[in-house]
């Protein structure tokens, strides 16, 4: 079988994924412009070996879809391919507190999983995204600064800690879906009160799947 234009591949991986060719850019160290030209202008003609295997590993694909040639006699003896995912770190942060305006939903860097772990837990790796907490309000479950894997698939929503937008604020709280047509946004801080709002005026933007942070 043909081997995809790894440029072409490159264009469809970063479109289903949402991330622009400058961000993946800054995520292989290079300067923005540095993918754009290879895929318009042809220059590098080839990535090189340690950019193609950061974008393989952040898409979840093989090195190949990305320009690398095949090598039938190693590709038998690799127990484990693709053994780690990068989930992408978005600049924004989400408040756990009064309130944080996103800025913008654009990766900068990647958090790498075990990708047999993220099968364990039933997570589909282009479906997450990690973000800062910002703020006390989810104390002691989330503190300020701890790092949080959402997980963006779409599920009705239910009770448990998600990420939430709501008049263009980013809020990451505790659900509960107790009344019909309703919603509570609560802080596990007694010191903030629960937001009533209906369905409607809230954005499910993902549930909150793992997180980790300093000791």
């Amino acid at each position: 079988m043909e081997s995809p234009d790894p440029r072409e591949r490159l264009l469809q991986l970063a479109e289903r994924r949402g991330a622009s060719l400058s961000a993946l850019s800054r995520l292989v160290g290079k300067n923005p412009s540095y993918l754009q030209q290879f895929v318009r202008k042809g220059s590098p003609r080839k990535l090189e070996e340690q950019d193609r295997a950061t974008l393989a590993r952040f898409f979840g694909v093989d090195e190949e879809q990305l320009g690398k040639s095949k090598d039938i006699s190693s590709a038998s003896n690799d127990p484990a391919p693709q053994t780690w995912i990068d989930v992408p770190r978005l600049m924004q942060g989400v408040s756990a507190g009064h309130g944080a305006m996103g800025e913008g939903e654009h990766a900068f860097d990647a958090v790498r999983f075990s990708a047999r772990w993220l099968r364990s837990m039933g997570l589909e790796p282009r479906m997450l995204s990690a973000i800062t907490v910002q703020g006390d309000s989810m104390e002691p479950t989330l503190r300020d600064g701890d790092e949080i894997l959402v997980d963006r698939s779409l599920r009705p929503p239910r009770d448990g800690i998600h990420v939430v937008r709501l008049d263009d604020i980013l809020l990451v709280k505790r659900l509960d879906m107790g009344r019909a047509g309703m919603v509570m946004l609560v802080s596990d801080n007694a010191a903030y009160r629960a937001i009533e709002c209906r369905l409607d005026e809230v954005q499910v933007i993902g549930r909150v799947v793992w997180k980790g942070g300093r000791i």
